[in-house]
Protein backbone atom coordinates (compact mmCIF):
# COMPACT_ATOMS: atom_id res chain seq x y z
CA UNK A 1 0.00 0.00 0.00
CA UNK A 2 2.41 2.62 0.84
CA UNK A 3 5.27 1.54 -1.58
CA UNK A 4 1.93 1.95 -4.16
CA UNK A 5 1.41 5.50 -3.17
CA UNK A 6 5.24 6.61 -3.01
CA UNK A 7 4.86 4.79 -6.99
CA UNK A 8 8.26 2.77 -5.89
CA UNK A 9 9.60 -0.94 -6.15
CA UNK A 10 11.05 -0.30 -3.07
CA UNK A 11 12.19 1.54 -0.08
CA UNK A 12 15.55 1.66 1.19
CA UNK A 13 16.47 1.34 4.74
CA UNK A 14 19.33 0.58 7.08
CA UNK A 15 19.51 -1.74 10.11
CA UNK A 16 21.28 -0.83 12.79
CA UNK A 17 21.88 -4.05 15.28
CA UNK A 18 23.03 -1.68 18.42
CA UNK A 19 20.25 -0.76 20.49
CA UNK A 20 22.04 2.70 21.64
CA UNK A 21 22.39 4.02 18.72
CA UNK A 22 18.36 5.15 18.99
CA UNK A 23 19.68 7.18 22.44
CA UNK A 24 21.91 8.88 19.51
CA UNK A 25 18.80 10.11 17.13
CA UNK A 26 18.13 13.45 18.89
CA UNK A 27 21.38 14.66 18.78
CA UNK A 28 22.10 13.31 15.49
CA UNK A 29 18.73 15.06 14.01
CA UNK A 30 19.57 17.34 11.44
CA UNK A 31 16.42 17.67 9.35
CA UNK A 32 14.30 19.37 11.04
CA UNK A 33 14.67 21.25 14.89
CA UNK A 34 13.28 20.59 17.30
CA UNK A 35 11.35 23.10 19.97
CA UNK A 36 11.54 23.13 23.25
CA UNK A 37 9.01 20.75 23.95
CA UNK A 38 9.41 18.02 21.57
CA UNK A 39 13.02 18.20 22.58
CA UNK A 40 12.67 17.78 26.50
CA UNK A 41 9.89 14.83 25.97
CA UNK A 42 12.49 12.96 23.75
CA UNK A 43 14.53 13.41 25.99
CA UNK A 44 12.76 11.98 29.56
CA UNK A 45 11.57 8.87 26.92
CA UNK A 46 15.05 8.63 26.10
CA UNK A 47 16.81 9.09 29.64
CA UNK A 48 13.58 6.26 30.99
CA UNK A 49 14.59 4.05 29.02
CA UNK A 50 18.58 4.76 29.46
CA UNK A 51 17.57 4.23 33.09
CA UNK A 52 15.49 1.00 32.74
CA UNK A 53 19.21 -0.08 30.38
CA UNK A 54 22.06 1.31 32.45
CA UNK A 55 20.42 2.05 35.77
CA UNK A 56 23.66 3.00 37.45
CA UNK A 57 25.14 4.74 34.62
CA UNK A 58 25.39 8.77 35.32
CA UNK A 59 23.63 11.61 33.36
CA UNK A 60 26.97 12.86 32.65
CA UNK A 61 27.98 9.75 31.12
CA UNK A 62 24.87 10.86 28.59
CA UNK A 63 25.40 14.38 28.23
CA UNK A 64 25.65 13.99 24.51
CA UNK A 65 22.33 12.61 24.18
CA UNK A 66 20.65 14.80 26.65
CA UNK A 67 22.10 17.99 25.59
CA UNK A 68 21.50 19.67 28.55
CA UNK A 69 20.35 18.95 31.74
CA UNK A 70 17.38 21.26 31.75
CA UNK A 71 15.54 19.24 29.11
CA UNK A 72 15.29 16.20 31.85
CA UNK A 73 13.43 18.43 33.79
CA UNK A 74 11.23 19.89 31.46
CA UNK A 75 10.71 17.08 30.10
CA UNK A 76 8.63 15.58 33.34
CA UNK A 77 6.83 18.96 33.42
CA UNK A 78 5.55 18.23 29.78
CA UNK A 79 4.58 15.09 30.50
CA UNK A 80 1.87 15.84 33.38
CA UNK A 81 1.07 19.19 31.36
CA UNK A 82 1.49 19.65 27.69
CA UNK A 83 1.22 23.31 27.79
CA UNK A 84 3.96 23.73 30.53
CA UNK A 85 4.91 27.37 29.83
CA UNK A 86 8.62 25.82 29.67
CA UNK A 87 9.66 28.62 27.53
CA UNK A 88 9.38 30.91 30.24
CA UNK A 89 11.27 29.09 33.06
CA UNK A 90 13.85 27.62 30.30
CA UNK A 91 16.12 30.47 31.27
CA UNK A 92 16.76 29.64 35.03
CA UNK A 93 17.00 26.41 34.79
CA UNK A 94 19.47 26.70 31.69
CA UNK A 95 21.71 28.46 34.22
CA UNK A 96 21.04 26.45 37.77
CA UNK A 97 19.94 22.72 36.06
CA UNK A 98 23.50 20.60 36.07
CA UNK A 99 23.77 16.87 35.30
CA UNK A 100 23.30 14.89 38.70
CA UNK A 101 25.66 12.17 40.21
CA UNK A 102 24.63 8.62 40.82
CA UNK A 103 22.73 6.07 38.55
CA UNK A 104 19.79 6.85 36.24
CA UNK A 105 17.39 5.06 38.61
CA UNK A 106 18.09 7.16 41.64
CA UNK A 107 19.12 10.53 39.88
CA UNK A 108 15.26 10.30 38.01
CA UNK A 109 13.79 10.54 41.32
CA UNK A 110 15.64 14.03 42.50
CA UNK A 111 14.59 15.02 38.52
CA UNK A 112 10.97 14.74 39.97
CA UNK A 113 11.53 16.75 43.43
CA UNK A 114 13.09 19.21 40.67
CA UNK A 115 10.19 19.32 38.41
CA UNK A 116 7.93 19.88 41.67
CA UNK A 117 9.81 22.97 42.92
CA UNK A 118 9.39 24.32 39.07
CA UNK A 119 5.83 23.73 39.33
CA UNK A 120 5.12 25.18 42.78
CA UNK A 121 6.96 28.25 40.99
CA UNK A 122 4.47 27.82 37.93
CA UNK A 123 1.81 27.43 40.36
CA UNK A 124 2.51 31.25 41.96
CA UNK A 125 3.59 32.45 38.61
CA UNK A 126 -0.13 31.91 37.74
CA UNK A 127 -1.36 33.42 40.38
CA UNK A 128 0.32 37.02 39.90
CA UNK A 129 -0.88 36.28 36.09
CA UNK A 130 -4.26 36.27 37.19
CA UNK A 131 -3.90 39.30 39.44
CA UNK A 132 -2.89 41.50 36.40
CA UNK A 133 -5.58 39.86 34.34
CA UNK A 134 -7.75 41.70 36.83
CA UNK A 135 -6.32 44.41 36.33
CA UNK A 136 -6.53 44.54 32.51
CA UNK A 137 -3.18 42.91 31.85
CA UNK A 138 -3.09 40.57 29.48
CA UNK A 139 0.20 40.00 27.18
CA UNK A 140 1.66 36.81 26.06
CA UNK A 141 5.02 38.07 27.52
CA UNK A 142 3.37 38.54 30.72
CA UNK A 143 4.85 35.51 32.48
CA UNK A 144 8.50 35.99 30.92
CA UNK A 145 8.05 39.62 32.50
CA UNK A 146 7.57 38.50 35.81
CA UNK A 147 9.65 36.22 35.90
CA UNK A 148 12.31 38.40 34.78
CA UNK A 149 11.64 40.76 37.88
CA UNK A 150 11.48 37.96 40.44
CA UNK A 151 14.48 35.54 39.70
CA UNK A 152 16.84 35.30 42.05
CA UNK A 153 19.75 35.15 39.50
CA UNK A 154 21.11 38.10 38.21
CA UNK A 155 23.76 38.98 35.13
CA UNK A 156 26.79 39.90 37.73
CA UNK A 157 26.54 37.24 39.91
CA UNK A 158 29.50 34.87 39.62
CA UNK A 159 27.98 32.44 42.30
CA UNK A 160 24.96 30.39 41.54
CA UNK A 161 22.50 29.22 44.39
CA UNK A 162 21.55 25.74 43.90
CA UNK A 163 18.53 24.17 42.26
CA UNK A 164 16.71 24.16 45.24
CA UNK A 165 17.18 27.35 46.55
CA UNK A 166 16.77 29.08 43.26
CA UNK A 167 13.61 28.09 43.23
CA UNK A 168 12.20 28.63 46.47
CA UNK A 169 13.84 32.02 46.48
CA UNK A 170 12.06 32.62 43.32
CA UNK A 171 8.33 30.88 44.87
CA UNK A 172 9.11 33.72 47.91
CA UNK A 173 9.94 36.38 45.13
CA UNK A 174 6.67 35.91 43.28
CA UNK A 175 4.38 35.99 46.47
CA UNK A 176 5.76 39.55 47.30
CA UNK A 177 5.31 40.61 43.49
CA UNK A 178 3.39 44.08 43.85
CA UNK A 179 1.54 43.88 40.52
CA UNK A 180 0.62 47.68 41.30
CA UNK A 181 3.78 48.77 39.52
CA UNK A 182 3.46 47.08 36.37
CA UNK A 183 2.30 48.69 33.56
CA UNK A 184 1.15 47.16 30.07
CA UNK A 185 3.57 49.82 27.86
CA UNK A 186 6.13 48.31 30.51
CA UNK A 187 5.61 44.74 29.37
CA UNK A 188 5.10 45.34 25.66
CA UNK A 189 8.33 47.31 25.36
CA UNK A 190 10.27 44.40 27.33
CA UNK A 191 8.95 42.33 24.51
CA UNK A 192 9.37 44.46 21.67
CA UNK A 193 13.44 44.36 23.29
CA UNK A 194 13.90 40.46 23.75
CA UNK A 195 12.46 39.42 20.51
CA UNK A 196 15.13 38.18 17.76
CA UNK A 197 16.24 40.27 15.31
CA UNK A 198 14.85 39.63 12.20
CA UNK A 199 17.06 37.44 9.35
CA UNK A 200 19.08 39.18 7.02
Amino acid sequence: MVLQKLKADLVPAILVPEPEVAFLILALNTEKAHNLKEKSLEVIRMYRGLAKESPSATEEEFAFQFEAPHFITLGLLYEANKRFAGGAFAPILRRVDKFLRGGLAKALEERRERADLVRAADEALALVVAKLKKRGIRHPYVKNYVLARTTPLTRARKTLPPFEQAFKKLGDNLEAFDVAKVRYDDIQRTAIMAAPAPAE
